[in-house]
């Protein structure tokens, strides 16, 4: 993404909280927005965790293979 393109999404990010937020009170608003923050931390985090932590049990796949490391690795252990 060029930054331009990521100006444009944070702008179009903030006028959808702003309008989720409508008439609710600033300081509910916040807590809901700083949970929503931290699920997406954990998110974006999350892969980067498991992939450190499993060392050479991380699956590697073909690049034209559709689907993910961790969910080729949770299969393998059922």
């Amino acid at each position: 993404m060029t930054q331009k393109e990521l100006n444009q999404l944070g702008k179009t990010l903030w006028e959808i909280a702003d309008s989720l937020r409508g008439a609710m009170n600033a300081d509910d608003f916040r807590d809901y927005m700083l949970s929503m923050l931290f699920l997406r931390y954990l998110s974006d985090n999350y892969e980067a965790a498991a992939k450190k932590e499993l060392g050479s049990d991380y699956p590697k796949l073909d690049d034209d293979d559709k689907r993910t490391p961790l969910g080729v690795f949770y299969e393998d252990l059922v």
